[in-house]
């Protein structure tokens, strides 16, 4: 999976950069998931609040943010979330935003066969189809990894792209098989992913060892230091959010700062699928 190497990689308008905002709609999924193996873990629904604060709250103060700056964003959401909001995913869609596979419930592919991973995305695209009138093209694999088939069967299935692996801060065309293939990388950073920062649940217990929440003062110094980087060699900024973690009032007003920086650079600001279209008609 490693991209050829370029002189100095062009993007459209002759914009510097490219940059993504990217947004995974979780809801309690992951802390369902991390509860199972308690007994009794479906008991513990504080955690489950914590995830339910993005799409009961913060995911509408994220597109009014975009809305009022005119930015697109790319929404990876697990279908059992679009099944349990609805109204909420058929709103992205119509702001004119990117809807992507995110699993049913948050699952980790790595786990999982090659037919069962293929009945998750399958039965999930029907749910997207169902819900906001077409499937996804987009996909960010559930819980951090997936297997080695994965990416053969998200091709076979008709997917454009993944936001789903660190090994790049360029677009690529993944090898599968050892074959070059038209289903494109584009990835993200643990660097740039908002709960690596500020994620943290007493019980079950977010991170195992308890020593998180960094200050919002010095995670945007990082973000900012990480495009300024990005922008000087004329990368792809993916910027990786969870609506239950940015989008608390102080930590939202951070990233609107941050784009702000960011806009006042020679960027193109692109969701998943017009970086995807972009690098296979390009390169």
């Amino acid at each position: 999976m490693q991209t050829r190497t370029f002189e100095k990689l062009k993007w459209p308008n002759g914009a510097q950069c490219a940059v993504m905002l990217s947004f995974d709609v979780d809801g309690d999924t992951i802390w369902k998931n991390g509860a199972k193996a308690y007994p009794d873990g479906e008991r513990y629904i504080r955690a489950n609040s914590v995830g339910n604060y993005g799409p009961k709250r913060a995911v509408e103060n994220i597109l009014a943010m975009l809305d009022d700056m005119k930015l697109p964003g790319t929404f990876f959401i697990p279908a059992k979330v679009m099944e349990d909001h609805p109204q909420l995913c058929r709103k992205i869609m119509e702001r004119g935003h990117d809807i992507g596979h995110h699993g049913y419930h948050h699952e980790r592919y790595v786990d999982l066969s090659p037919e069962e991973q293929r009945a998750i995305i399958q039965k999930s695209q029907n749910i997207f189809k169902n819900t906001i009138g077409r499937e996804a093209i987009g996909y960010r694999t559930p819980s951090g990894d997936w297997s080695r088939e994965t990416a053969g069967i998200l091709v076979d299935l008709g997917f454009s792209y993944s936001s789903s692996m660190r090994g790049d801060d360029r677009p690529y065309r993944t090898v599968i098989d050892g074959v070059e293939t038209d289903f494109i990388e584009i990835s993200p950073k643990w660097d740039m992913d908002d709960f690596v920062q500020f994620g943290y649940n007493m019980f079950p217990p977010e991170p195992s060892g308890q020593d998180r929440i960094a200050g919002i003062e010095q995670v945007y110094d990082n973000y900012r230091r990480e495009f300024d980087g990005y922008y000087a060699e004329g990368l792809c900024f993916v910027i990786l959010c969870h609506p239950q973690i940015i989008g608390s009032p102080g930590r939202l007003a951070m990233l609107r700062r941050l784009l702000c920086y960011i806009r006042e650079h020679n960027v193109w600001f692109a969701s998943g699928s017009q970086i995807a279209d972009w690098w296979r008609q390009n390169y």
